[in-house]
């Protein structure tokens, strides 16, 4: 499977016009378009228009697109050079502009290579548990990607105790995603979710931004994303990680920022942004 396939990214008879339907296959608990699955969609459109692979890629999200809304796409090749193409694609919901995907598309046959970061020390997938998924995370994305720590502490394990800054873990889609800038979107977005590890507490967290930069794609059925939690100030969280292949290849570094409110035991999702605790809407007088 291909991650447009995985999408449900839909082509039109324009090369640069795409649409995405925000089914739950794509969407986040809270019932909207899941930040990984956007920038995921945004790079498949721009590989497809430029006809080069991703070399970075930024997403900056604006506004949210709920469950059963459709995205249309619109991709823009600003500049296109010899080896580097420059470009942006442009998510809207009706006349709402939701997600803004920069990016540089190309390669080069440069003689010289190098890597420079190593994968952590950890079990092997098959050795890992795997991760928890609360009943509320039903029918979402996040049932869609098989997550399996390998460093740091499994969801009922938040129990306030602060951490360490340093997690692991292990991830796969059933029946393998081909290797692409658009599957280590998806799996690059944890980075949000493991600021709960430093703090002990469980967390809601909504993306600003995603960053990835691709460094070299191979094939491997599981990837390591290997996530350090730089800060947490104001409500506002950041971090990177390091995605490798089983064989150590370094795939990519995504990197991500959020705004971050923690998440009371008696919390449910109702909708893009909200919670209720006990039968309360935040912003009503109910704080997470």
């Amino acid at each position: 499977m291909d991650a447009r396939h995985f999408l449900g990214l839909e082509a039109t008879e324009d090369r640069l016009r795409w649409r995405l339907p925000v089914t739950p296959a794509v969407s986040t608990p809270g019932r909207f378009l899941y930040g990984g699955c956007a920038l995921a969609a945004g790079l498949v459109a721009l590989e497809e228009a430029s006809g080069r692979p991703t070399v970075w890629a930024t997403a900056q999200y604006l506004s949210f697109a709920p469950t059963g809304s459709e995205v249309e796409w619109e991709v823009v090749l600003a500049a296109v050079g010899r080896r580097t193409t420059q470009g942006r694609a442009i998510a809207r919901v009706g006349d709402a502009e939701i997600i803004t995907v920069n990016a540089a598309l190309g390669r080069s046959d440069l003689e010289v290579s190098g890597t420079w970061v190593a994968p952590p020390d950890v079990p092997a997938p098959d050795q890992c548990p795997p991760q928890e998924v609360p009943p509320l995370f039903a029918d979402s994305v996040l049932t869609r990607v098989e997550h399996r720590p390998a460093k740091g502490r499994l969801f009922s394990m938040f129990d306030g105790t602060p951490g360490g800054p340093h997690s692991a873990f292990w991830a796969r889609v059933p029946g393998h995603l081909e290797p692409s800038a658009a599957t280590l979107a998806v799996i690059g977005d944890y980075v949000a979710g493991a600021v709960a590890q430093p703090i002990g507490r469980r967390i809601l967290g909504r993306s600003l931004d995603n960053t990835l930069r691709v460094v070299n794609l191979v094939r491997s059925e599981w990837v390591l994303c290997d996530i350090r939690v730089h800060a947490l100030h104001h409500g506002f969280g950041h971090g990177e990680a390091f995605l490798f292949a089983e064989n150590g290849t370094l795939l990519a570094i995504a990197s991500q920022s959020n705004s971050v409110k923690l998440w009371s035991q008696d919390m449910v999702l109702t909708g893009p942004g909200q919670a209720a605790v006990l039968g309360r809407t935040l912003g009503e007088g109910a704080e997470p």
